[in-house]
């Protein structure tokens, strides 16, 4: 009986242990959900603003849903894939950042800061053959069985060597805006 006794109590005493013991990270590779996903850029004018948008961005990240720690994301889209709904607009953006010569534009991740809510987020940004450091703001949305994550950042044309359009001899803002949205599944 007391074999009995004392085996029980090793076995109550090892299951306790291991419920202790936190589990290993369950970090999880996800890919968008294309059709509630997408990347969109301003231009400003002093007459107008030009907005366009891309449907075909694919974003890929790594995140630990557990401690919603993400560790790694990387972004890309094929320049062309921008619409603005005027084609001879679109057609004139894809002369001035030589779409031909640099259809691609990539962002990978090289760290990740909690603010609260938001997520500061620093990577290497590639457009317009040019590869330059950045670091930007992103708020993630948890719910159940998906993560929505949305920002934005800001690119000066100067420094990816893109000459500023113009219309009627007054050339656009530096500033070239983007805002994104990235819908991932948790299943």
């Amino acid at each position: 009986m007391k074999t009995v006794l004392a085996t029980t109590v090793v076995l109550l005493v090892l299951l306790v242990v291991l419920v202790a013991v936190p589990a290993p990270a369950q970090v999880k590779h996800l890919r968008q959900r294309k059709e509630e996903s997408s990347m969109t850029y301003r231009m400003v004018h002093p007459l107008h603003k030009i907005e366009a948008t891309s449907k075909e961005v694919i974003y890929d990240l790594e995140v630990d849903p557990g401690t919603k720690e993400f560790k790694k994301v990387s972004g890309w889209v094929d320049v062309t894939t921008f619409d603005s709904g005027n084609s001879n607009r679109d057609s004139h953006a894809m002369e001035v950042i030589d779409a031909i010569t640099y259809p691609d534009a990539k962002f990978e991740g090289t760290g990740f800061t909690q603010k609260g809510d938001s997520l500061i987020i620093a990577g290497k940004i590639t457009f317009h053959g040019v590869t330059r450091d950045i670091t930007f703001g992103a708020l993630p949305h948890w719910s159940a069985g998906t993560l929505e994550v949305d920002g934005r950042f800001d690119l000066s044309l100067a420094a990816f060597k893109i000459d500023r359009p113009s219309l009627l001899m007054i050339p656009v803002e530096d500033a070239l805006s983007f805002s994104f949205v990235a819908v991932f599944g948790l299943e």
